[in-house]
């Protein structure tokens, strides 16, 4: 019997998604505080390509409702991330593709977790 590794990816991609979101929603509050943070766009660049290696994995083994919420969500992400990257522009479409990176990574896991019990 093969045992595949898509809880891992899953387990990863909702991890990233999890930390990437609170970072988002957390670190602008924590630019207000005398502390010497900046933002720094690297940081989303990492999470997005830590994403996009999780979801290129699932999406070959999994549904098609899941594979769409997983792909819109990492495109909503890249362009976010892209666009403050190279226009220093700020796009509140990170927020709803980390949601929805969540969500999918959950669809998948709770659906691989019923197939294999």
């Amino acid at each position: 019997m093969k045992k595949t590794n898509t809880p891992f990816y899953d387990i990863l991609g909702i991890s990233s998604a999890t930390v990437c979101l609170v970072h988002c929603l957390i670190f602008p509050l924590l630019t207000v505080l005398p502390l010497g943070l900046s933002h720094n766009s690297f940081i989303d660049l990492f999470f997005a390509t830590l994403g996009l290696f999780a979801i290129f994995k699932i999406i070959k083994k999994t549904s098609l409702l899941v594979s769409s919420i997983l792909i819109i969500s990492m495109a909503l992400i890249w362009m976010s991330v892209l666009t403050e990257l190279f226009l220093d522009i700020h796009l509140d479409l990170i927020f709803i593709g980390g949601v929805g990176m969540i969500i999918g990574h959950l669809l998948n896991y709770k659906f691989h977790k019923n197939k294999n019990h």
